[in-house]
């Protein structure tokens, strides 16, 4: 054919960078990866038990397309048992194929051709792509390791046009760990009440946070209504190959996003529906005790990359740090490269979440402790090797 068959927005994706440096680990031996964003512990087990139990009860069709009742009523209380936010489960909260199908439905429902939506960077790679694949322009505002990685409210502002139609927020923040303090969020507020914007809020990683608290965006005054809110169970409850998420949004938008829902998915599998119905009801103490695991590996892997002088800030939430690189001689790409190859030990490189992460390179610590210290290791000597 002498023309292409896919839509321009498909051959504009630019390919993710975690998946480049994750399938080159792949091919080799003895890799540690400090790469892929996933919890390295294991579901645990009674959810793994409600899953199987939902199979042997015949539990094997499709649901409502908002997601089974009691599920959807669970994570209704959740929220409003933490951050005090009231949303009706009948129809204000979508259960999701993970907060992936989240964004897209998101994006689809939000976006006219040219709508623009401001994303503070670095970011998590689909964001943009999500935007671009909804017809949408994703504006993209830097955030800076001298601001821990918060966003800057003055540089939100200065990127709204009249096509501007959100200011989408993902904290705590992959891949910096970045936790956006109330101040700065009450800041990002006004500027929504002001330019009359919505607020898409990624909070995935809202249990995993440190010596700080987690602010719901949708708690803050008035934000409620302005608010698309994701989340799922990924990432505290370990179940990132269940792909179950929700949205949380007020009823007019949600019948939007159903809309999308039901003629792309259907509904979220049945099988994780009742596995994350019974994360809810006893996944509590299991998500402290990860979390926990997690602050250990934080102070390690921060303090050892430190050590070896490349600046890194301490991450308030996530299980992500982002190291600047700069001091190595090497730019991201090339350290992220060199680093595998030499040592076995993958990285990310930080442009992989947009021009404000060159320089720097994202490692995660959801793997186990002693896979941490052996990659400081090897990291140390290859820094020592190549300043020499």
């Amino acid at each position: 054919m002498t023309k292409s068959v896919l839509a321009r927005r498909v051959v504009e994706l630019k390919p993710s960078g975690i998946r480049k440096f994750f399938d080159i680990a792949a091919t080799m031996q003895d890799v540690i990866s400090l790469g892929i964003g996933e919890p390295d512990f294991t579901t645990p087990a009674p959810i793994i038990r409600a899953g199987i139990a939902s199979l042997e009860r015949g539990d094997t069709h499709y649901t409502s397309n908002h997601g089974i009742l009691p599920l959807r009523e669970a994570v209704a209380r959740h929220l409003n048992n933490l951050y005090g936010v009231t949303y009706n489960p009948n129809e204000e909260i979508i259960l999701t194929v993970g907060v992936s199908e989240a964004l897209y439905l998101t994006f689809t429902a939000l976006l006219d051709p040219g709508d623009e939506v401001i994303i503070p960077t670095p970011c998590f790679v689909s964001y943009q792509a999500e935007v671009q694949l909804a017809g949408g322009v994703a504006v993209e505002i830097p955030t800076y390791m001298a601001d821990n990685f918060e966003p800057r409210p003055d540089l939100i502002e200065q990127a709204i046009t009249p096509r501007t139609k959100a200011i989408f927020i993902g904290y705590p923040n992959n891949p910096t760990g970045a936790v956006a303090t109330r101040e700065t969020l009450l800041k990002i507020a006004q500027l929504a009440e002001k330019h009359d914007l919505m607020v898409i809020s990624d909070e995935i990683y809202d249990r995993l946070v440190y010596e700080q608290e987690h602010v719901c965006f949708a708690a803050l005054p008035g934000m409620w209504a302005r608010t698309i809110l994701l989340g799922g169970f990924s990432k505290a409850y370990a179940m990132t190959g269940w792909r179950i998420g929700y949205v949380a949004a007020p009823a007019e938008i949600a019948a939007g996003l159903v809309r999308i829902h039901q003629y792309s998915v259907m509904s979220a599998p049945t099988i994780s529906q009742y596995a994350a119905l019974e994360a809810l009801r006893v996944g509590e103490p299991y998500v402290q005790e990860m979390r926990e695991e997690y602050d250990r590996r934080r102070q390690l892997i921060c303090s050892g990359l430190n050590a070896m002088g490349l600046k890194t800030c301490t991450p308030g939430g996530a299980f992500y740090v982002f190291p600047d690189v700069s001091s190595s001689g090497m730019d991201d790409e090339e350290f992220a490269e060199k680093l595998l190859y030499e040592e076995h030990v993958a990285v990310v490189p930080g442009r992989s979440f947009g021009d404000s992460g060159i320089g720097f390179v994202r490692c995660s610590y959801a793997t186990e402790y002693h896979c941490i210290e052996i990659a400081l290791e090897r990291m140390e000597a290859f820094l020592k090797r190549h300043r020499a």
